[in-house]
């Protein structure tokens, strides 16, 4: 077993995939000005969302009608299963750190969610060490990224419930002001999960906003109207449009659609020597983990203020999270009788251990924007990716080879 895993980790830590990444982290730790542009990034996300998913929608197509109904019971197995883990993961908040009630809950949104970039790393771990998958999964990564934002959703809404001021502050916290004026629905123009913005710029354009509603507003308010006034937030089609139909998700399923009904016709595109859609998907790969390398080292500052707790959480939790993930595939595997590939539980293990960095903060800037932007995404970017990309990955491939050698389906 050590010399399993010694093997994997000297395979999998030092391939080129992975030192883009290591590049991109050591690029701002050692102060390099080097600048990557906000429209690089934003492209190389399109691009690899579409492939992922048109290759899956290839994929599916060709799948027998019982796998396809393998697939739907994995899509709801998958869903529940990230909803338990948001769930668990705000639990874990409470008893071991000091944060505000509304900032576990944001986080625990964050955990109840999946990370594309997380997916689409291992995709291409899989791919070079010539482990398979379901074709099924990127059909999961969509779905399984909507129950982090209804955990956030459902544990904030309880909180303003339970009296917490317009501050995002409950009583017996620190600051907490019953008469602060509150923040009224509507857009925040801050996006917490662009890479362009610097913690430093949204942390003062979020007080430059805060100030603008004070002095436009007259008066206070009451906790009652307050009330009123998040519920609206909370429950409106704006926020259902972020949460089902955000940019990823959309393009996701655009992907699987295109794939799907292009293999219909007769015209696969991701099957054999495509230029475009298969020849430039490592090298995009890495380009985009050198942008990533980058944004998750800029994060680990915003940690210090977090303690130990929190930053214990962002490396430790995604353990716990993958081996639940893969022990929920694993008992699906036993009731279908029907064993899964390596690659098919460290995918799931990956989509359960993640963290959102796109679709949650979406939501959160929308309908939470009491809470901090910038805490949750030094855990999920600074210490989760950076975690399972580096060192995850191989060790969730390493607990799979384990358990379905020693555990056989039969």
């Amino acid at each position: 077993m050590l010399h399993d895993l010694f093997e994997n980790f000297r395979h999998n830590l030092f391939k080129p995939l992975l030192m883009f990444f290591y590049l991109g982290f050591g690029a701002t730790l050692l102060r390099v000005p080097l600048k990557y542009p906000p429209q690089l990034y934003q492209g190389l996300t399109i691009y690899l969302l579409i492939a992922i998913g048109w290759h899956g929608g290839e994929e599916l197509a060709s799948l027998p009608p019982s796998t396809l109904l393998q697939a739907v019971g994995f899509m709801v197995i998958g869903f529940f299963s990230n909803l338990f883990i948001g769930i668990l993961a705000y639990q874990i908040l409470k008893q071991t750190t000091q944060l505000r009630q509304i900032d576990q809950a944001t986080v625990a949104g964050f955990y109840g969610s999946d990370s594309a970039g997380t997916f689409v790393t291992c995709v291409g771990a899989l791919n070079t060490a010539g482990l398979a998958y379901a074709p099924y999964m990127p059909v999961l990564l969509a779905v399984m990224e909507i129950p982090g934002c209804l955990v956030a959703l459902y544990l904030v809404s309880r909180l303003r419930q339970r009296g917490m001021d317009p501050l995002g502050n409950m009583p017996g916290e620190p600051n907490y002001d019953v008469n602060a004026l509150p923040t009224p629905p509507g857009n925040h123009s801050i996006d917490a999960c662009d890479p362009a913005h610097t913690d430093a710029e949204l942390e003062a354009d979020l007080a430059l906003e805060r100030r603008g509603r004070a002095g436009a507003a007259s008066g206070s308010v009451t906790t009652e109207s307050a009330k009123v006034s998040a519920k609206e937030k909370v429950f409106n089609k704006d926020l259902l449009r972020e949460v089902f139909l955000n940019p990823g998700i959309f393009l996701l399923f655009g992907g699987i659609t295109i794939g799907f009904i292009g293999r219909l016709q007769g015209m696969p595109t991701t099957d054999g020597d495509d230029p475009f859609f298969v020849n430039m998907f490592q090298g995009a790969l890495c380009l985009f983990l050198l942008e990533m390398g980058m944004t998750a080292a800029a994060k680990l500052r915003d940690l210090t203020t977090a303690g130990w707790p929190f930053i214990l959480f962002g490396i430790l939790a995604p353990n716990l999270f993958a081996f639940i993930g893969m022990c929920v595939a694993h008992g699906y595997s036993f009731a279908l009788h029907q064993p899964f590939e390596i690659g098919t539980y460290a995918l799931f293990a990956v989509l359960s251990a993640a963290a959102s960095y796109i679709a949650v903060p979406a939501v959160q800037r929308l309908a939470i924007p009491e809470a901090s932007p910038t805490l949750p995404l030094a855990a999920s970017l600074g210490l989760t990716f950076t975690y399972n990309v580096t060192i995850g990955i191989p060790v969730y491939i390493m607990i799979a080879t384990l358990l379905t050698r020693y555990l056989p389906v039969t």
